[in-house]
């Protein structure tokens, strides 16, 4: 499971439209939520949003980073005159909040709600543990929150539970307590249906009788796209504030975006020497920490992993990416590729190895030209046919490639490629050409 999180815009937009379904008051808030980027028509956004005219509004950067109201990003109780005038002043701007500095480009817009801070602000959150969700509930939202926090109450739903099993623990909330239940109730089902691992709201309040969520914090989980498809639409994963993708990475999110399994790619180093194209996200951190602890992190080059049984065209793609960004520029000492993983529960050895094989015939004279060595180990379904294809690809191509299976432990391949005077043998009997028989 990997934790993604989302806009509020589009976090409203799910939670507004759930809600309706049991609670009146939130039939047609998400129509009321309008998104602001560089490329927006003020006026195509009017029409869209004939709403933006009649009411007063709340305009924030929608980026990912809190505390917004402390760092004066918050244009309150305002027309749409001065909305639009105070977006544009800060669009494409440079900010530090905290210690991340980046550049705002993305802002939201809805409706105002007036209300009292020091009275009329509540907090809920719900939160993902292996076991059970907690849903934490306060009557103190908003920035007193945290210095209120011993007045928090914690419920844990066991995994597989239903909401409506447990009974809440909740503070005192006087005559809106049945209110809030209803309401706190409602939102642990959208939770779950829409797959959040954490969804917080601070603060909610009321106006005419009627619960508002006014700020909202979620993460979902991105293994659940396809099964979410009729809940979330078309979501979008935005990086965090300040983290800019190069083209290359954002490719391979598209590509991630687009399948069930998971390709991920982070540059560290593009002159770095060393490469890691690993299978498994465990295994991707400690290939990473094992080259690391071997003194060769400023020449680590990416992070990344290709798992969850990705198909031969897909690793094809996230290989190809690889090799044309390592094969670039040259290094005097040559460079290395480790192609590494784990053993695998099911994804198809020989299947993936088909997809890298194909991305290493095509390279295979900027590979030979840049003097890269390449050290393979794996294992799991079909291991030995793809071990046996990769040892055929060296010696048909050319290309100095080591071939190891499961008998080889999981990083002895790592001391091999950086410290090969120092290593007389590997951990253990190497794999031959595909594995024993």
């Amino acid at each position: 499971m990997a934790q993604r999180g989302i806009r509020e815009y589009e976090g409203k937009k799910i939670l507004f439209d759930g809600l309706a379904r049991t609670i009146p008051s939130f039939k047609g808030k998400s129509a009321k939520l309008a998104l602001v980027t560089p490329g927006t028509d003020p006026k195509k956004l009017v029409k869209d949003h004939p709403w933006l005219l009649k009411e007063k509004l709340v305009a924030k950067p929608d980026q990912l980073f809190g505390k917004r109201g402390k760092h004066g990003l918050l244009c309150l109780n305002a027309d749409w005159q001065a909305a639009w005038k105070w977006i544009s002043e800060r669009m494409n701007k440079t900010v530090t909040v905290g210690k991340t500095t980046g550049e705002l480009t993305v802002f939201m817009i809805e409706p105002f709600t007036p209300h009292r801070e020091d009275s009329e602000e509540c907090y809920v959150a719900i939160r993902a543990y292996r076991d059970y969700d907690t849903v934490y509930l306060s009557n103190k939202g908003g920035i007193y929150v945290e210095e209120n926090w011993d007045k928090v109450k914690e419920t844990q739903v066991p995994i597989l539970s239903s909401i409506d099993d447990v009974k809440l623990n909740m503070p005192d909330f006087g005559a809106k307590k049945a209110q809030i239940e209803e309401f706190v109730r409602a939102l642990y089902k959208v939770y779950a249906e829409g797959h959040f691992t954490y969804l917080e709201i601070n603060p909610f309040t009321f106006n005419n009788g009627e619960i508002v969520p006014l700020d909202l914090v979620a993460r979902v989980d991105d293994t659940a796209a396809f099964e979410c498809t009729k809940v979330w639409g078309d979501l979008e994963f935005p990086s965090s504030f300040g983290q800019k993708h190069t083209k290359e990475e954002e490719f391979i999110r598209k590509i991630d975006e687009g399948t069930g399994a998971s390709l991920k790619l982070t540059m560290l180093n593009p002159e770095g020497r060393i490469w890691n194209m690993v299978a498994g996200g465990g295994a991707s951190v400690i290939y990473a920490d094992t080259v690391c602890d071997l003194g060769f992190s400023k020449e680590l080059a990416n992070y990344g992993e290709y798992s969850g049984d990705p198909s031969a065209e897909d690793t094809y793609q996230y290989a190809k990416t690889i090799l044309d960004l390592m094969t670039r520029k040259r290094d005097p000492r040559g460079k290395v590729l480790i192609i590494g993983g784990g053993i695998a529960n099911f994804t198809d050895v020989a299947k993936t190895f088909k997809g890298i094989i194909k991305a290493l015939t095509e390279y295979k004279a900027k590979l030979v030209e840049g003097k890269i060595k390449i050290y393979v180990r794996r294992g799991g379904p079909n291991y030995k046919e793809g071990l046996a294809n990769m040892r055929k690809l060296g010696e048909t191509l050319g290309l100095p490639i080591e071939v190891y299976g499961p008998e080889t432990h999981m990083t002895a391949v790592v001391s091999m490629a950086l410290k090969p005077a120092a290593v007389k043998a590997p951990a253990c009997k190497p794999a031959k050409a595909g594995g024993k028989k």
